[in-house]
């Protein structure tokens, strides 16, 4: 049985290098604190024995907290490890052999177009994560803007998120554009408080 999505989502995606003098492990108990609804371990450098230990620390920070963690690109870590569910890249495992592996977990896919976001629902996925909606270090020439993430929303039937760019003064766009939610990485960095998960849940001032 598929896991239900609570609305009004955050991720925070994890970027350990960049995480401040705490490390990743507190700013992760920070933002779960905070509201966060989903943190997604995206730590590709590490390998599966290192990567499911920091899992298994991000789920003992947010013991308590209502946040759920995800591992990106791999199904077998995050089942051990006891995560709720695994956020696969547009080119990674495919969407149905996961599924049928891991029927346990909440099953989300990156994509970078509505053609990927369309082909994400058909095979299975339980929401999908679109962009770079704004640009972003390294991406400035591959973003795709708030009519992408509008299109989606409308085209879909499962969550579509927004990444790329986002932040507390631009999530409430994001989110008017039909966005069931918003996730980011250096809008974390290198802190996360319950006025920042606010504004990326655009109920800022």
């Amino acid at each position: 049985m598929r896991a239900a999505l609570p609305g009004g989502l955050v991720t925070l995606v994890s970027q350990r290098g960049a995480a401040g003098p705490g490390g990743l492990v507190a700013l992760v108990a920070a933002a779960a604190r905070s509201g966060v609804d989903f943190i997604q371990v995206r730590e590709k450098d590490l390998a599966d024995r290192a990567l499911c230990a920091l899992v298994g620390e991000v789920l003992e920070a947010v013991r308590g907290a209502s946040a759920r963690v995800l591992v990106n690109g791999r199904p077998g870590v995050a089942s051990l490890a006891g995560a709720a569910g695994v956020q696969l890249p547009e080119q990674g495992l495919p969407v149905g052999e996961v599924r049928r592996h891991f029927p346990g977990l909440l099953l989300g896919v990156s994509c970078h177009s509505l053609e990927a976001a369309r082909a994400a629902a058909d095979d299975g996925a339980d929401f999908v994560l679109l962009g770079p909606v704004f640009p972003t270090p390294g991406k400035e020439g591959h973003t795709l803007g708030l009519g992408p993430v509008a299109a989606a929303a409308r085209a879909l039937r499962l969550p579509v998120h927004a990444i790329g760019g986002i932040d507390g003064s631009n999530a409430r766009t994001v989110l008017e554009a039909g966005a069931a939610g918003v996730a980011a990485i250096r809008a974390f960095l290198p802190a996360a408080g319950p006025e920042l998960v606010r504004a990326l849940k655009g109920q800022g001032a």
